[in-house]
C-alpha cells in the first residue's frame, strides 16, 4: 500500500499539472472548459462552509477528454474552499498510483481519491458521473426509459458540476461527523 501522505507531497497544483503535461492545444481546451464552469452562489457557499481539511488526489491525463471536461471543476471547488487541498498526478507517469486508483479494472481518468487530514482513505470516485454515463448511453444506445430525475433543460456541465460537488460534500460530511475527528477537534 502506498504512503499517500508522501505521494501527495509530490503532486502538482492544477496549473502546474497543465504546464508540465499539457501541450498548448490541450491547455487551450482545459482553459475553455475552465471558463465555462460556473458555481452557483449556493454551491460556493457550501464549499466555503467546509470545515475539515481534505486532501484530494486527482489522477488525470492532459490528453483525456473526460479530464478536460471535469478537472477544471475541481479547481473551482478548491478556489471556493479554504480546506480543500487538491493535487494532480499524470496517470501514465504514476503507474503505481494508477494501479491503486483503478476503476472497473483499469487505470481510468479522472479518478479522485479523498483523504482525512490524517491520511485515512475516505473515498474513490471516477471516472465519469451518472449524468455523463446517461448521456453517453443515450448517444450510442438510444434513449432508455426516462428516469424522471433531473430537469431536461439543465446542461450536462451543470449536472456534472453538481454530481462532483455531491461527492465532495459527502466526504466532507463524513469527516465532519467522524467521532474520531470530532474528538480531535473538540467539536
Amino acid at each position: 500500500m502506498l504512503d499517500y501522505a508522501k505521494v501527495f507531497e509530490t503532486g502538482l497544483s492544477y496549473h502546474d499539472f497543465l504546464a508540465k503535461y499539457g501541450t498548448p492545444e490541450q491547455q487551450r481546451r482545459w482553459a475553455g472548459i475552465h471558463a465555462d464552469v460556473r458555481l452557483s452562489e449556493a454551491q460556493q457557499q457550501l464549499l466555503s462552509n467546509f470545515k475539515r481539511k481534505m486532501p484530494v488526489i486527482v489522477l488525470a491525463g492532459a490528453w483525456c477528454g473526460d479530464c478536460v471536461n471535469q478537472c477544471p471543476i475541481f479547481d473551482h471547488f478548491a478556489s471556493a474552499s479554504s480546506v480543500l487541498d487538491i493535487r494532480y498526478f499524470d496517470r501514465d507517469a504514476n503507474p503505481e498510483l494508477a494501479a491503486e486508483m483503478s476503476v472497473c479494472g483499469a487505470a481510468r481518468v479522472p479518478s479522485v481519491l479523498f483523504f482525512s487530514e490524517d491520511w485515512f482513505r475516505c473515498g474513490l470516485y471516477g471516472d465519469r458521473t451518472l449524468s455523463k454515463y446517461r448521456q453517453m448511453t443515450a448517444d450510442f444506445a438510444g434513449a432508455a426509459c426516462p428516469t424522471g430525475i433531473g430537469s431536461p433543460e439543465r446542461t450536462l456541465l451543470d449536472a456534472v458540476i453538481q454530481e462532483w460537488l455531491n461527492e465532495f460534500e459527502r466526504i466532507q460530511l463524513m469527516l465532519r461527523t467522524s467521532a474520531r475527528l470530532r474528538k480531535l477537534h473538540n467539536d
